[in-house]
């Protein structure tokens, strides 16, 4: 089902190249490749979670215990991403692809044949890597596969393979686990896995080398997952448990990391943390701005990402405390967002190619701060599409936004750096949503037994979307970076 999904949003809307093999054009496989890497990489960091009970159960061990066995994916990858950019730029994008896709799969063997807690997060480990690999670089290896007036599409089909599968991932594992063993979540990577690495091999293109010398710098790699480690993990510890005088001295401990990894970063020519890129203004806008890496925060991207996040965690709450649904009428209502996503991406890798991206993406923020702004003010319902036109008000402004933002990172740094654009644009994606979900945590926990904090979380949402919709009209000054306005 999922290969068929792949394959029917590649084909949509594309128009035949000479280029042909086994009656599909080379280029439409090398992205089957890719997206169905993408698949993998985005399902594993959701489809655990359900199986977390199964797991405490099977290994002794307490659920904080276990939960472990899903952070230490999301850490390693969040981790990983700007280094194996880095090293895609130096070595080539097919080259770490392959890679990736190679661990990722022996890593999901691994997971699959756990006979212990040890080796279950040992092989989460490892699987974090091989998603950090191909997450990393897979824009980049999109803009070489496809020439910038065509990029729009295939981006499209990026946004919601990344949409549909993080919203189906729970449903899945869920699906799983009532038939099967719950080895078969992981297993089920194999053959997916196996296919994108036979197709990658055989098709995907080697990216032009960089013309700069230059070495990769291993005490950046280091310092950069340390800094990313630290602060991911600080963020989710302060959220869950509050402040303490350890976490207050991990805090301290990434800022110094972090003010000495960008001094370092501003003296490389190539550096691994793209600061060179923020100096491009259509880039600084679409990721932050002109500033170190802590105003990141409130880049179009970031904000759009942990705007998102709030509202996703804080609106199956919002339905059961507030609105008196069932948890069955929850889980439904939470698919209008998701499927208008899924419809309105490829109508915006069509619309790029005649509307400035930044007008576009203002647009979808537009949309989207409206859709949140009609489910903070819902008050009751009288049926259950009163509330699903509102979620699918906010898909369908998400889906407006997330292509022609993604384009625009993309394709506006230099060819060289477009593995340093592909792993900010991954960076930015998860510091979104560790910053939601933290966010949420922390008004929960102070709003106590008062309750209220849903709405709280919807309206600091509509305030986040807002200002990326507000940063993206900023853009429109500049030229189109797909050429056209």
């Amino acid at each position: 089902m999922a290969d068929n999904v792949i394959f029917f949003l590649i084909f949509v809307g594309m128009s035949k190249k000479k280029n042909w093999r086994i009656g599909i054009p080379k280029q439409y496989l090398a992205v089957v490749a890719v997206l169905a890497a993408i698949m993998m990489g985005v399902l594993d960091g959701t489809v655990m979670n359900v199986a977390l009970p199964t797991l405490s159960e099977d290994f002794h061990v307490t659920p904080s215990e276990i939960i472990w066995g899903g952070n230490a994916y999301q850490l390693v990858v969040t981790m990983m991403l700007l280094g194996f950019a880095a090293i895609g730029d130096v070595f080539g994008y097919k080259k770490v692809f392959l890679c990736g896709v190679s661990i990722f799969v022996t890593a999901s063997a691994m997971c699959a044949m756990s006979t212990s807690f040890e080796m279950m997060v040992a092989a989460r480990v490892l699987q974090g890597i091989g998603g950090a690999c191909t997450m990393s670089i897979n824009t980049a290896l999109l803009r070489i596969i496809f020439p910038p007036n065509r990029l729009g599409r295939v981006m499209a089909a990026n946004a919601v393979i990344v949409a549909v599968t993080a919203a189906s991932g729970p449903a899945l594992g869920g699906a799983i686990l009532a038939v099967g063993h719950w080895s078969w979540i992981f297993l089920m990577n194999i053959p997916l896995g196996l296919a994108a690495l036979f197709i990658g091999w055989k098709l995907l293109p080697h990216n032009p080398p960089s013309k700069a010398v230059r070495r990769l710098d291993g005490q950046s790699v280091v310092l950069n997952a340390v800094f990313f480690g630290l602060l991911i993990y600080t963020i989710e510890q302060i959220a869950h448990d509050g402040f303490s005088t350890q976490l207050i001295l991990q805090a301290v401990i990434a800022v110094i990391v972090g003010v000495v990894y960008v001094r370092r970063q501003l003296q490389l020519p190539m550096p691994i943390l793209p600061v060179d890129l923020f100096k491009i203004p259509i880039f600084a806008l679409s990721i932050g701005c002109r500033i170190p890496i802590f105003s990141m925060s409130v880049g179009c991207s970031i904000a759009c990402f942990t705007s998102q996040m709030l509202a996703l965690v804080s609106l199956p709450f919002f339905m059961q405390h507030s609105l008196g649904l069932s948890v069955a009428q929850t889980g439904l209502m939470m698919t209008p967002w998701p499927l208008a996503t899924t419809l309105t991406a490829p109508l915006a890798g069509r619309l790029i190619e005649r509307v400035h991206p930044g007008l576009l993406g203002a647009i979808g923020m537009g949309i989207f701060s409206l859709g949140l702004f009609l489910l903070a003010t819902v008050g009751s319902i009288s049926s259950t599409w009163e509330l699903a036109w509102r979620m699918a008000v906010c898909g369908i402004g998400i889906g407006l936004f997330q292509t022609p933002n993604n384009v625009t990172i993309t394709t506006s740094a230099p060819i060289q750096r477009s593995g340093g654009a592909s792993g900010m644009l991954g960076t930015a994606r998860v510091l979104g949503q560790t910053l939601g979900t933290a966010l949420v945590a922390v008004l929960f926990h102070l709003m106590g037994n008062q309750g209220g904090g849903e709405e709280v979380c919807l309206w600091l949402a509509l305030g986040l979307a807002l200002v990326s919709g507000g940063l993206s009209s900023f853009r429109i000054k500049e030229a189109s970076p797909i050429g056209k306005r």
